[in-house]
């Protein structure tokens, strides 16, 4: 006998469900409860204070070893500059030799003795390939001006001289070239200074005498001035 499966006259679709489907009537999640912040325990706050001194000391330690680098490189640019000052302040002397020795060959023996004549081309051409070396590096002379305004930078007052033809505090007379090495003064130039002169003669001579007239000039003293004073009786009476 054969059997037969009955199979259904409809099938039904599934409804969608309410969640799946998002409508407007699809349940709104569960917002989560906010939970309350814990109380900060001592240790959190002794490690944020360590932790800021921290920075602080590391900070200024950058700090003290940039400041340390510029000095470092400041020294190490200034000893290429200023290494040879010794040496050239010793050189200065033979510079002072050579300008004197020129100074001292008079022009006409110069000019009239060949030997002479060498001599002192030797000693120019000694003292012009010297200085060449001072310019090499960085070595100028400094020769003040007459007139020039006194500078304690770079000059020394040996004197002072009254004169009338240069203002006081000037330079009025030059004894020896100073020096600079890199702009550094490396000696200074020996010069005297002007000063006022001083004041005209002493009233009761010169100019202010003849302004005086000639009893200002014999004016008696202390005894001819009693004398003139006392009578005629009296002086008879000094006299004998």
């Amino acid at each position: 006998m054969t059997e037969h499966k009955r199979t259904p006259d409809r099938v039904e679709p599934d409804e969608p469900d309410a969640q799946d489907a998002g409508g407007p009537d699809a349940a709104a999640p569960e917002a989560s409860p906010e939970v309350p912040e814990a109380p900060r325990s001592p240790r959190e706050a002794e490690l944020e204070a360590e932790l800021a001194d921290t920075k602080e000391r590391l900070l200024r330690a950058l700090a003290e070893t940039e400041n340390l680098r510029r000095r470092t490189a400041r020294d190490v640019e200034e000893a290429h500059k200023y290494a040879i000052s010794g040496f050239a302040r010793e050189l200065l002397e033979v510079a002072d030799n050579l300008s004197r020795a020129l100074d001292a060959v008079p022009p006409r023996a110069r000019d009239e003795i060949d030997f002479v004549k060498n001599l002192a081309d030797g000693v120019a051409m000694t003292e012009k390939a010297l200085l060449a070396c001072f310019e090499r590096h960085k070595i100028a002379k400094v020769t003040p001006e007459i007139g020039e305004r006194f500078d304690h930078n770079r000059h020394q007052a040996m004197f002072e001289v009254a004169t009338s033809e240069q203002a006081p505090g000037t330079v009025a007379q030059v004894l020896q070239p100073g020096y600079t090495i890199a702009e550094r003064l490396l000696r200074p130039a020996l010069v005297g200074v002007a000063k006022a002169p001083a004041n005209g003669p002493a009233p009761g001579g010169g100019a202010a005498a003849e302004q005086a007239g000639p009893e200002a000039v014999d004016e008696p003293g202390e005894e001819a001035t009693d004398e003139a004073r006392a009578g005629p009786d009296e002086r008879a009476r000094t006299r004998a």
